[in-house]
């Protein structure tokens, strides 16, 4: 039987999402708190990678047991995972060979920024202590659903077939003292959202023009966008699935 376990987790404690031998990573943790948890090693795949830094209200994780686990494997998978990270929900697959990473239909994604300083945003979101131009902010958000070669926010060497993505929704809005730069799309490059932040901010401060934004996303060189802005802003925030195609255990 295929499972998928729902997890979210602090980025500032891992070297990022993905198995790196023994480094700590949040895949690393999640198979040895089931290895643990069900006396035998367990290996998982992953539906999203995240950058070092990065969080998640919601990533996936799918693995293989052969046993029906019972109602309580939440509770006692949580309580041998580490303080960083949570269990959040457990599904049983409909297909043994559904995947999670690629029968995703979107992904979504949150990049949190605050302008005033304060302690306890530290490493939660991006302190970016300059004007803004928000007006222009929602119409670099609008213009990149007018794309789908996204060549100039990926990074370098990204091994990938294409860079083609569809974005469904790119949007900024106001939560409380934040400001928050929402987009959902089929798949994503390697550093695209960060990208597409940091890019977007350059032309809300004025260092570069809307027509020069657009002359960068044009280009299919990633030479000019601006991929500096902090992994801890990022929540990685959904993941969506086939209607249907899991079931909720326990």
């Amino acid at each position: 039987m295929r499972y998928f376990l729902d997890v979210a987790y602090n980025g500032t404690y891992f070297h990022g999402s993905q198995l790196q031998d023994e480094t700590p990573t949040v895949q690393l943790a999640v198979n040895q708190a089931l290895s643990t948890l069900l006396r035998q090693p367990v290996a998982t795949w992953g539906a999203s990678r995240t950058d070092e830094g990065v969080h998640a209200l919601h990533n996936v994780y799918h693995f293989d047991w052969e046993e029906k686990l019972p109602a309580t494997f939440l509770y006692n998978l949580n309580a041998v995972l580490p303080q960083a990270v949570s269990a959040t929900a457990l599904w049983l697959a409909t297909d043994p060979e559904f995947n999670c990473r690629f029968a995703a239909q979107s992904r979504q994604y949150r990049y949190r920024i605050y302008q005033a300083k304060d302690p306890f945003l530290y490493q939660r979101a991006l302190y970016f202590p300059f004007q803004l131009q928000t007006e222009i902010l929602e119409e670099t958000s609008r213009l990149l659903l007018d794309y789908r070669d996204f060549t100039s926010f990926s990074k370098r060497n990204a091994q990938t077939k294409t860079n083609n993505c569809r974005i469904y929704e790119s949007y900024w809005e106001t939560a409380g003292k934040e400001l928050h730069y929402v987009v959902r799309a089929d798949r994503f490059l390697r550093g695209m959202v960060r990208a597409l932040v940091g890019t977007q901010l350059k032309v809300a401060r004025g260092k570069i023009s809307l027509a020069q934004f657009q002359e960068i996303i044009e280009a299919k060189d990633c030479s000019g966008a601006h991929f500096g802005v902090a992994g801890w802003g990022l929540y990685l925030e959904k993941i969506a699935y086939p209607e249907g195609a899991l079931l909720p255990v326990g």
